[in-house]
Formats: C-alpha cells, sequence, structure tokens
C-alpha cells in the first residue's frame, strides 16, 4: 500500500498502513578512514530494506589527509546514481559533517552513519521497526541493550559513556541506555527544523537535548557494536567526554529549539518557559471558557496545558512542526485532539464538523489579512450563545521590531478591535487591558533596543515577578500591552 504523498508527515499513521515508498538518507561523516570507507561503503550499496524504496547515501568528507580523499572521489565517479560527496576543505568535526549531509538529505528519513565499521548496516532495518509500527520520530541504536553481540574492548570507556548518559538523562529526565550512540534516526521533515551548533562530537548531546525538549517520540533498539582500539584509529578521547559534559550543561540551559520561520517559533518555546505568565493568561480566561472548545493558534500548548482537561478540547495550528508537537502532548488525553485549522480558510472550519460553546483565539487575528473573515469562521462554529475569547497586541504606537519579528500586521485600539467584532455578529461583552506592566519592557526592547526576541533571563525574571504583576495590573495607569475580548454569538430565535 503506497503511503499518502498529500497526507501531511505528522498525520501518517504507519502502523495502519505501513508505507512501501519511504525514502532513507544515510549520511556518512568521513575523517581519515582510508583504510575502512570503501568497505563501509560497498556495504551501504548492498543493503536491503522492508519499507524503503531508495536509499540516498551522502557522503562528507571533512577535511581528510590520509587518502581518503581520492578513494571517495573514484567511488563517487564509478557510482554516481548510489552516492553524493561532499568535500569540507578543512576539517571542521563530526558536527558540522552531519549538518552539511542533512542540509543535503532529501529522504523521508535521515539516520547517521559512521565510516569506521562499528555500526552494522544490517541493524538499520531495527531502526526501522519504530517508525512503522510504533509511529516514532527519533529512535537511537543503543550498545548497551541486549544486542546479538558486542566486541569486548575498555570497561573505562564504557564507564564514561554511562556517566555521561546518566548525567544527560538527569538534565533531559530521559531514560536512555546510550546517548553517545552513532545511530540516531529521525523524520527528516523535524530534524531539518532543528539548529544544531555543536561542530565536534557534541552534536551527540545537542541532539538529545533537544530532541526532549521538543517532546518528540523517543525509541531505542539493541544494536551489535564493533568497537575498535585507538591503534586501530578510534579518534574519541577524554577531551571530547569533558566536552560533552560542558554540552549537557549549556543545552540544558540554552532554548534553541527552532530555526527561523515565519511562526515565531523560538519566542513561543521562550514563553513555554514562563510558566506563571502562561497560568495568568488561562486565569483570565477561565470564567468563560466552556465545556467544548476550539483552540485556535495553539502553538506548542502553552495555554492549552492550562485550560485541559474539557469535555472536547481542540487544539488547532496552521504550522506543521507545532502540530506534531501537539500531537504528542494528546498522547493518553482522549479529551485532547489536533486539528489543522486555519483562521482565514473555511473549509478548515467545515472540515471540524462540530459546534463549541467557546473558541480562543490569542495572539492570531493581528497576523492574518482578512481579521473579518477569520473572525465570521470563528462566528460559524460557535453555537448559539458560545463565546469568542480574543487578545490581540494593543497600542499602535508600540508597533516594534518585537512587533516585525513576529509579523504583526497591526496592534489594535478597543474602538477597532469592537468594530470589527460587532460587524461579523458578535454582541461584545467586554475589552479589557491585560499586561500593563510589560509596557516598558516592550517599548526598551523594541522601540530603543529595536530588537526582535526577549532574553531568557528577561523572561525568567518577569515570569518571577507574575504574581505581583497580576495584582497590580489593575492599578497601572496606562493601557495594557494586549486586549483581552469577550464576544457572544447571539441566541437565535
Amino acid at each position: 500500500m503506497k503511503s499518502d504523498v498529500n497526507t501531511p508527515w505528522w498525520r501518517r499513521d504507519w502502523r495502519s498502513a505501513p508505507p512501501e515508498d519511504l525514502t532513507l538518507s544515510l549520511i556518512v561523516p568521513v575523517y581519515n578512514e582510508r583504510f575502512l570507507a570503501s568497505v563501509l561503503l560497498e556495504r551501504l550499496f548492498a543493503l536491503e530494506l522492508a519499507h524503503i524504496s531508495r536509499l540516498e547515501i551522502i557522503v562528507v568528507d571533512d577535511g581528510s589527509s590520509d587518502g581518503t580523499r581520492e578513494i571517495l572521489k573514484t567511488i563517487a565517479k564509478e557510482r554516481p546514481d548510489q552516492m553524493r560527496l561532499i568535500l569540507h576543505e578543512r576539517n571542521q568535526g563530526k558536527g558540522a559533517a552531519i549538518r552539511t549531509g542533512i542540509d543535503q538529505a532529501t529522504g523521508d528519513l535521515i539516520v547517521i552513519q559512521d565510516a569506521d565499521l562499528e555500526y552494522d548496516p544490517r541493524d538499520l532495518s531495527k531502526l526501522l521497526e519504530p517508525f512503522i509500527e510504533d509511529g516514532a520520530d527519533v529512535v537511537y541504536g543503543s550498545r548497551f541493550l541486549a544486542g546479538d553481540r558486542r566486541r569486548v574492548l575498555y570497561f573505562r570507556h564504557e564507564l564514561g559513556n554511562k556517566l555521561i548518559t546518566f548525567l544527560s538523562n538527569l538534565f533531559t529526565d530521559l531514560n536512555l541506555t546510550d546517548v553517545e550512540t552513532c545511530y540516531k534516526m529521525f523524520r527528516a521533515p523535524l530534524l531539518k527544523s532543528l539548529p544544531m551548533r555543536s561542530n565536534d562530537f557534541a552534536i551527540e548531546i545537542e541532539l538529545t537535548a533537544k530532541i526532549a525538549k521538543r517532546r518528540w517520540s523517543l525509541y531505542e533498539v539493541p544494536i551489535s557494536y564493533h568497537g575498535r582500539t585507538y591503534r586501530e584509529g578510534k579518534k574519541i578521547g577524554a577531551k571530547d567526554g569533558f566536552r560533552a559534559l560542558w554540552a549537557i550543561v549549556k543545552f540544558w540551559l540554552v532554548d534553541d529549539l527552532y530555526k527561523e520561520d515565519a511562526y515565531g517559533g523560538s519566542i513561543l518555546h521562550n514563553l513555554e518557559r514562563a510558566q506563571r505568565f502562561n497560568g495568568w493568561m488561562a486565569k483570565t480566561l477561565d470564567p468563560w471558557v466552556g465545556n467544548r472548545v476550539l483552540e485556535i493558534g495553539a502553538g506548542i500548548g502553552n495555554i492549552t496545558s492550562w485550560l485541559i482537561p474539557r469535555d472536547r478540547y481542540v487544539a488547532s495550528d496552521i504550522n506543521e512542526h507545532y502540530l506534531h508537537y501537539l500531537n504528542n502532548y494528546a498522547g493518553g488525553k482522549p479529551y485532547l485532539d489536533v486539528a489543522r485549522v486555519d483562521l482565514e480558510d473555511t473549509e478548515t472550519f467545515t472540515s471540524l464538523d462540530a459546534r463549541f460553546d467557546t473558541v480562543i483565539c490569542l495572539n492570531v487575528l493581528e497576523h492574518v489579512g482578512d481579521p473579518l473573515a477569520a473572525l465570521r469562521n470563528i462566528h460559524s462554529v460557535l453555537e448559539p450563545g458560545g463565546r469568542a475569547l480574543i487578545y490581540v497586541p494593543a497600542g499602535q504606537w508600540l508597533y516594534s521590531s518585537l512587533d516585525d519579528a513576529l509579523d504583526h500586521r497591526c496592534r489594535y485600539s478597543k474602538p477597532m478591535l469592537e468594530r470589527e467584532l460587532t460587524s461579523c455578529g458578535f454582541e461584545v461583552e467586554s475589552i479589557r487591558g491585560f499586561n500593563s506592566a510589560s509596557v516598558p519592557g516592550w517599548f526598551w526592547n523594541g522601540k530603543i533596543l529595536r530588537r526582535r526576541g526577549f532574553g531568557r533571563g528577561q523572561l525568567k525574571l518577569f515570569d518571577v515577578l507574575v504574581p505581583i504583576v497580576s495584582r497590580l495590573d489593575r492599578l497601572i495607569p496606562w493601557r495594557g500591552l494586549g486586549l483581552v475580548a469577550v464576544a457572544r454569538r447571539p441566541d437565535t430565535a
């Protein structure tokens, strides 16, 4: 059965309909492996995997100086349909080579394959199974689970690996057995959305930390391992162990989880850390939230998590990465559904085939080109007497580089928002300012410093102060940074 190419990748259920047309990109970083590289490539050329219709082999030579490069050039010339060769003019490190390969990969899945023959390509079939059978996003091949066989070598090296894995697990709250394994297989669109900064072996720690923070569905499978000695060419050493320890702390502190996109992903994730602020917003909305809720622009669930459970709650967005994130979050929550709903696309509202007593739309209306069409769509899925809860940024005089970074069409005034709501058939029950305390900070960062985002420290400090700020908000004399509107669809006769 062919996979439906028209279905978004995050929505495909490979368990009920195993695909036969998947493509797999193998990223092979190589540095000074002239005795082994050709043997590995012959094994990869002969590889056949169930469900994989095409193997894409991308070899990245990272400035080899021992004759490896000439061997790879000959093989690439002989097998142009099976292998692509990319050359780094100087040695940059394993992480840099992996980044280069990922940028060039076109497969549905991507796996990293070292060139040193320590990992057996036949084990790749084991890594594929959790994608097909369990809907995995990432699969690690563990050298420390019970595999077919492994070469017995350095005890202290294994002890170091287990220590690094333990500390990584402590900071990520995962229960991996082998964080430093080479064999890591990913759904390609997810991996390509992830910024990677490490040039060396710390790439393994960085990937794991970011996988944990983005809540990807991660599995481990046992693999065989044919380790080699340092005399045989093993390159990782004690210095790399210390770099890994620093990377564990660094990527625990740093939230660098999304490449730049049109949806402000990095800012959204920073806001997820501002849990007190999200709780304040949810508490402000809660008196009007009913039991059948549609949330438009849920992002990565910053507000969703505060308002569930309900009889039915549909969290929606248009960004595929956020939808995937929400799908993982919805696991084990039968009352929480995830849907793709475009505020300006009437068909996506029609496809819901349901009426709601509450529609929540926070920080979305200011993005759309036709706000009246968007509000009419919200009106269409509300039952008579149902309410729309709208939040928009306020005060056009505050429009700055921060708004530009978030692609805001405008900032609203109270009369402007009321006029749009009433023209679309709503009865406006209230419009009030929200978060007056943040106005000076927004003005300073956006208008004066012309920044395009907030520092993690700034957000942390503000979040700590939220219990005080929320109580004083109505006493602050200037208007709020945003407006919260409660609008009702009138009862029918």
